[in-house]
């Protein structure tokens, strides 16, 4: 009977990477919100340089 071979070195690799790959996609939501702030605060105060010179 031959024996089950041993994949948990694979298993952790597979999760190694499930869990860098999603540490990216979190971190890559993280700047698109830090540069969304950031263009809102632009636009806001365009707007008001524009209120403010009618």
């Amino acid at each position: 009977m031959e024996t089950t071979p041993d994949t948990s070195n694979y298993m952790i690799a597979g999760y190694i990477f499930s869990f860098v790959v999603m540490g990216f996609y979190v971190f890559s939501i993280y700047l698109r919100s830090t540069n969304l702030k950031r263009d809102a605060e632009t636009l806001e105060s365009m707007d008001s340089d524009k209120d403010g010179k009618k």
